[in-house]
């Protein structure tokens, strides 16, 4: 496995990523779609300099699917964002669908199975696979029914797999890490702590409740050789102190990737 994070594509996080020992940087793009799409020869370069991959390309919250059908605006996107994640040696690219109220669940299965074929098909000319992310930030696809649906019908379609998700949502994570591991492409290490029932906080993975060896063993024994990528994610661990954090998750990983 290796072990890598989430970043921006500054130099400052290249450079930083570089200090860290860290194997890959991730690029999520998100909101900023057109800064990425507009900023990929500095992206290559960088990349070329520090000798620091990109694990990982990524668009989390936005609507894919509406009452009429695929959002054709944002699928146009997604393909400019998997054609970007290939010209940068990148064979992974991230994304979601939301629900639409006003239609049933099966409608919503429907309509998001059609939309992914077509991610998945223009992936393939690209070489790039596709994998829909476990957050649940305008995204319906991250739960065993939905896997069941979607994945079950969809052969070629992966996971980006978080376990803070599952647990938050009151889960059992490694119970669907070891009904879903072989399709896991990518994975994030972000902590979480859940007090009274309430989540707390995010900490640094590693100095939170998530049974990360546990986690790890099923991984090994699906297969899992690919990325690992740190998400620092707390309000509270900031500035000097979410430094800290981010090293101390990199030295617990180290101890725990064979």
């Amino acid at each position: 496995m290796k072990l890598g994070r989430i970043a921006w594509f500054e130099e400052a996080d290249f450079q930083s990523a570089k200090e860290q020992g860290m194997e890959f940087i991730e690029l999520d793009v998100n909101s900023r779609a057109q800064d990425f799409l507009d900023n990929l020869e500095v992206i290559r370069r960088r990349s070329q300099d520090y000798e620091m991959p990109v694990g990982a390309v990524g668009r989390w919250g936005s609507n894919r699917i509406g009452k009429d059908g695929i959002c054709q605006e944002e699928l146009e996107l997604e393909y400019r964002l998997i054609e970007a994640a290939a010209s940068l040696n990148c064979g992974v690219y991230i994304t979601g669908c939301n629900y639409v109220e006003e239609l049933s669940y099966y409608e919503n299965c429907g309509l998001a199975i059609s939309y992914f074929e077509k991610l998945i098909a223009f992936g393939a000319e690209k070489g790039v696979r596709i994998a829909v992310y476990s957050c649940r930030w305008n995204n319906f696809v991250c739960t065993p029914m939905a896997y069941t649906m979607i994945h079950g019908y969809l052969k070629d379609l992966y996971i980006k797999y978080d376990p803070s998700h599952c647990i938050y949502d009151g889960g059992d994570y490694l119970k669907e890490t070891r009904d879903w591991g072989d399709r896991f492409l990518h994975v994030h290490l972000k902590g979480s702590l859940v007090i009274g029932g309430e989540r707390f906080d995010d900490p640094p993975a590693g100095l939170d409740q998530t049974n990360w060896g546990a986690f790890l063993a099923i991984l090994y024994a699906k297969g899992y050789d690919r990325c690992l990528s740190i998400e620092p994610h707390s309000a509270k661990w900031t500035g000097e102190l979410g430094d800290k954090g981010v090293d101390y998750t990199i030295r617990y990983f180290k101890n725990l990737i064979l």
